[in-house]
């Protein structure tokens, strides 16, 4: 089964409105691959102004989402919010939100499955840190965190879900898994929903690599089996995230 290639930028707390202008400028004059899906994480009080700018073949995503739809919550945003303002996609689980902010499996869960039943499309973080790559339990830690993400059968339709390997050791340190590395953990996920979901799933879910990836790094990535595209830090600023898209062309 063919799996549509899918490229996300996250571009984390970076950025202002002439500074991103001037870089939806740059993405909609550029050629791009037509068989890219393409996605930009916009810091959450940027959404609207990058959806009205970007061109229509690109998606956008918002970083992080709360749990339900409304309430006392200060600071969050909900779904139904980013709905409005005609976004279609959140970013969950990243290992910012984990690491920096403490984030747990459960919390993570729940924002999961309440965007999903929102109607959202989820770019669904997982990755071990350094010392638990050592200590030989990167298996383990992303099965536990994908149960989590996916528990209690929360998935009604899984186009809406893209799963993203961001090894920690590997985000913003200019480390990158080698290819070989990325395809080994990406078919034992793909190896995991055919197990602990179903067959069709499992080869119809795009499993996207993170950590580091520059246009150097991205065809020999975008090359392996199972990596079905990118979630693309630092580099999806610049103009080479053009480059990175097209990756397969």
């Amino acid at each position: 089964m063919s799996r549509k290639f899918f490229v996300g930028g996250n571009w984390k707390l970076n950025g202002d409105k002439k500074s991103l202008g001037e870089l939806m400028q740059t993405l909609n004059a550029a050629t791009v691959d037509p068989n890219v899906e393409v996605v930009c994480g916009a810091p959450s009080i940027y959404l609207d102004f990058v959806r009205s700018k970007l061109d229509a073949k690109f998606g956008v995503a918002a970083q992080n989402c709360y749990k339900v739809a409304k309430g006392a919550f200060t600071g969050e945003i909900s779904p139904a919010m980013i709905k409005d303002c005609g976004v279609n996609w959140v970013i969950l689980g990243h290992s910012e939100r984990r690491h920096v902010f403490g984030e747990s499996d459960e919390l993570i869960g729940q924002k999961t499955a309440h965007a999903l039943e929102s109607g959202l499309g989820v770019i669904a973080c997982i990755g071990e840190k350094l010392d638990e790559r050592e200590g030989g339990i990167t298996e383990k830690v992303v099965f536990a965190q994908t149960n989590a993400h996916f528990r209690e059968d929360n998935v009604k339709d899984w186009s809406k879900v893209v799963l993203a390997y961001e090894p920690v050791w590997a985000i913003g340190t200019g480390k990158t898994a080698s290819p070989q590395q990325a395809q080994e953990v990406h078919e034992k996920l793909r190896q995991w929903l055919k197990t602990n979901v179903s067959e069709a799933v499992a080869n119809s879910v795009r499993i996207i690599y993170g950590g580091s990836v520059t246009g150097a790094t991205c065809k020999e990535l975008g090359s392996q089996k199972d990596v079905d595209g990118f979630l693309v830090g630092g580099a999806s600023l610049k103009p080479e995230f053009v480059e990175i898209i097209n990756a397969k062309v």
